[in-house]
């Protein structure tokens, strides 16, 4: 569907996260670890592989960095100690790291709330900060947004917020984040936040957005696949597989 589109680039993004299992194992996350078999080129567009990872705690950990991973899928005990988190991360080509349960920033104040995206922002795999306009939850909007442009790093623009029909507060904060961004000189990716092969590519709300607010073409990552990937480089982002 996206190529049918004239995408050059996919990323794929699946939940790396406990809302998708109990138990929270290797074995359940396994088709992360086989990633290595996507083709680089598919249909003529670039294919990327990574994930979105779940923010944990106010200390900026992300999504299983605390879950020792010692034994391999098929029983065999591997040469050193893993997390499940550097297991996964390190076989993806980036991460978005975003907020989904929230219950352990209960009573954060803003200024804690940004310095826990701050150390997000220092993970090695994360890339992108995900829906961050709807994760409602205060924080120094400039203050980030400067820490995201000097480190080369991505705000994401996330169409999701907006399929599921009006919802005002989520939407002002969305288009103030826009804006900002434009303003201050920082990145953003764009998608369709799909989770499902039916909705890649609609990305409609999110293009309006830019437009209305006149965001320049030279911050959009997501512009061309050659910027993408300039941008995934320079900010330092790279598999280990």
């Amino acid at each position: 569907m996206a190529a049918e589109q004239g995408f050059e680039l996919l990323g794929l993004t699946d939940h790396f996260s406990s809302m998708l299992f109990d138990e929270q194992t290797l074995k359940n996350f396994q088709f992360f670890l086989n990633l290595t078999i996507v083709p680089e080129i598919w249909q003529g567009m670039r294919i990327l592989c990574g994930c979105e990872v779940d923010i944990v705690d106010l200390e900026g950990h992300l999504f299983a960095w605390d879950i020792a991973a010692d034994t391999a899928i098929n029983g065999d005990k591997f040469g050193h100690a893993h997390s499940l988190g550097e297991l996964v991360l390190s076989r993806c080509d980036y991460a978005v790291a975003s907020i989904h349960g929230k219950d352990w920033a209960c009573g954060a104040t803003p200024a804690q709330v940004t310095q826990m995206y701050v150390n997000v922002l220092d993970n090695p795999h994360v890339l992108i900060l995900g829906h961050l306009g709807r994760s409602f939850l205060d924080f120094e909007i400039d203050t980030l947004i400067r820490e995201c442009r000097d480190r080369g790093k991505l705000i994401e623009m996330n169409e999701a917020t907006y399929a599921a029909g009006p919802a005002p507060e989520k939407q002002a904060r969305c288009r103030l984040i826009a804006e900002r961004c434009a303003e201050l000189g920082c990145m953003v990716s764009f998608g369709s936040d799909a989770h499902i092969a039916t909705r890649i590519a609609h990305a409609n709300h999110i293009s309006n957005l830019l437009d209305e607010v006149h965001f320049p073409e030279e911050l959009m990552a997501c512009r061309d696949a050659k910027t993408f990937l300039k941008v995934k480089q320079e900010a330092g982002v790279e598999t280990d597989f």
